[in-house]
């Protein structure tokens, strides 16, 4: 089990890394003994949801650079487990949009750290249905992709019968292989954690969780509690110093 302390001028904060993520674990070990993050900044800070760090292009930016789009040259497969989840004090991989990354790889280098808020029993109630409704929106989507040439016949010979017909076929297989699957559905100790500790939940299985924050939770808090300019860096600017422990 491998830990790493990353020193701010706000406190230090211990944060354990994930077995369960074998290849962000690593990179970020790589990283960290390079010292990579050393003198990088937390450049996007927002309050109830995330710190994040981890540009290259952070260190020694004069206040109008813009930051975030900084990386290593590479990125990192997804790896999404059921059980690590955002919650309050998660290390997640940020990453590129879906528009360009549809298989969601992480960031090579860039990370942030969870704060969010907690929920309550509407608002964990409203989110499982919209759990659902994107599970059924990805499994309808990848149908369509394996179907795309019969699609692609059809728009051709302008067979909206026919359209029509394998629309409500693939809708049905979704709801089926969702229901059979268990997608789109929270595990209750989850729900009582994001309504307890609190975290973001609409993230899950979006990003890559790969470790948490063990001790400087604190720390964590009083970053996200900054202020920030119009691109939410923080005004005043938090390097980090990162290391193994």
């Amino acid at each position: 089990m491998q830990k790493v302390k990353i020193s701010t001028s706000l406190g230090d904060i211990v944060v354990r890394l994930y077995d369960e993520t074998p290849q962000h674990r690593d990179n970020f070990i790589k990283l960290v003994k390079e010292g990579f993050y050393d003198g990088t900044l937390f450049h996007r800070v927002i309050k109830d949801f995330m710190i994040q760090g981890g540009d290259p292009d952070s260190k020694g930016a004069s206040k109008s650079k813009h930051l975030g789009a900084g990386d290593v040259g590479y990125t990192i497969p997804a790896e999404f487990v059921p059980t690590l989840f955002h919650k309050r004090g998660a290390l997640a991989a940020a990453r590129q949009g879906d528009n360009v990354n549809p298989e969601r790889r992480s960031s090579g280098c860039q990370f942030y750290i969870v704060w969010g808020q907690t929920y309550n029993d509407g608002q964990m109630g409203q989110l499982a249905k919209q759990m659902k409704m994107q599970a059924l929106q990805e499994v309808f989507n990848g149908l369509v992709a394996e179907r795309k040439s019969e699609i692609m016949q059809m728009r051709r010979e302008r067979d909206h019968a026919g359209l029509m017909s394998l629309q409500d076929e693939l809708n049905a297989m979704a709801e089926a292989t969702v229901k059979e699957k268990g997608l789109g559905i929270m595990p209750e100790e989850q729900k009582q954690v994001y309504k307890t500790l609190g975290g973001t939940p609409f993230l899950d299985g979006q990003y890559t969780v790969f470790g948490e924050v063990e001790s400087g939770l604190e720390v964590v808090a009083k970053i996200q509690e900054v202020s920030t300019d119009s691109n939410d860096r923080p005004t005043k600017d938090i390097a980090m110093k990162v290391e193994l422990v």
